[in-house]
């Protein structure tokens, strides 16, 4: 157990953001399969995965889109694959949204006389906890929250089985989503785009223990 616990550690330690991969280097289609099998099994809020996966290889797509980051063009150009993560947006979130009845239905199989009360809980929830309702950007910054969960596990497996990783913010939404919609890939009525993530292997092969503050600053006890 110990064993485990420094080997798990010892990954966090030296995990980093990617700015370039080993362009010759490609991640096997088991292992890219094992990371987005990681991102769907996360865990999300009521269990709702208001979340898409888009694996983009198409290589014009990926030039049209480096156009639309700033500073990404060898996090991208490098990788062995890029993957974008869509958030879901209020129209369908929303607790009275044909998406939310089918994962309740046909995904989670609850029945039907626990399904009103499920429902309630998450109008509750929605209306009067986190006030979302009415608000469509803030329903959509919610989903895009959720989708930093699957992010975070899939990075993190990505770096125990040796390979690199980088999430990417920096890019215009609004033109990227237009990018999108015009290649027939998104539908913006009922997703946007959260953020990108890279994987690929690491170029220099130079991995430098991370500078963090310390436990005493980060964590507080309250007994």
């Amino acid at each position: 157990m110990e064993n485990k616990k420094r080997e798990i550690l010892n990954v966090h330690r030296y995990r980093v953001a990617c700015k370039e991969f080993d362009s010759n280097k490609k991640i096997p289609k088991e292992d890219i399969d094992f990371l987005l099998e990681v991102g769907r099994l996360s865990p999300s809020s009521f269990g709702f995965e208001p979340w898409k996966f888009i694996v983009i290889q198409d290589d014009k797509l990926k030039e049209d889109l480096i156009s639309l980051t700033l500073d990404c063009e060898k996090q991208i150009s490098t990788s062995s694959h890029l993957v974008m993560m869509l958030a879901r947006k209020g129209s369908d979130i929303i607790y009275s949204s044909d998406y939310i009845t089918y994962i309740m239905k046909d995904v989670k199989n609850i029945p039907e006389d626990e399904i009103s009360e499920r429902r309630e809980d998450y109008r509750v929830f929605q209306r009067e906890n986190f006030k979302l309702l009415n608000d469509k950007e803030a329903m959509f910054q919610w989903s895009i929250k959720q989708t930093y969960i699957p992010l975070g596990n899939m990075i993190t497996a990505a770096a125990e089985i040796g390979i690199s990783s980088c999430p990417i913010e920096n890019f215009h939404r609004e033109k990227l989503e237009k990018l999108l919609e015009d290649n027939g890939i998104l539908d913006s009525s009922k997703f946007g785009v959260s953020c990108l993530v890279t994987f690929g292997y690491k170029k220099d092969k130079v991995y430098i223990e991370k500078a963090r503050r310390p436990i005493g600053e980060v964590v507080e006890w309250i007994k």
